[in-house]
């Protein structure tokens, strides 16, 4: 599976550590940057990780930013691009199960390591489960015409 990932300054370590994680699980990672703590713009990465997802490059993305509502808000931008902040894996598993994210969004300066992974462990595993929330999930596409 490919997965996309991407990062601002304030994500910049989280995301290393993430990419690692992926890695070591056989995941094959598109890391779309940042590539330090040096201040930089988070639209800039989320666009690059959305596009990635949406054009289907990727399966999944994977974002990064001080407290994710940034990158949230900037991914969601993108036609197509579905993407949820999750503090928890609980999120995730409801965020992939009900809404049918394509894109997890952490929070660099809230989350730590182990928190992280379990979060994106469960993002990965979890299949939209459909029936009464894909009605959901399409009237939220018609939201974007």
């Amino acid at each position: 599976m490919k997965i996309a990932i991407g990062s601002d300054h304030a994500g910049f370590e989280l995301k290393e550590h993430i990419r690692k994680y992926l890695e070591s699980k056989g995941f094959e990672v598109i890391d779309e940057g940042t590539n330090s703590t040096k201040s930089v713009d988070y639209p800039v990465f989320a666009k690059k990780v959305a596009e990635d997802v949406v054009s289907e490059k990727v399966q999944y993305g994977i974002l990064m930013c001080g407290t994710g509502l940034g990158m949230s808000i900037a991914a969601n931008k993108i036609k197509g691009a579905y993407a949820a902040l999750c503090l928890y894996p609980t999120m995730a598993k409801y965020a992939r199960h009900h809404n049918n994210a394509n894109i997890l969004v952490m929070a660099g300066r809230l989350m730590g390591p182990m928190i992280a992974e379990e979060t994106v462990d469960v993002f990965l595993s979890t299949d939209f489960e459909g029936g009464r929330h894909e009605r959901r999930t399409n009237e939220i596409k018609e939201l974007e015409n």
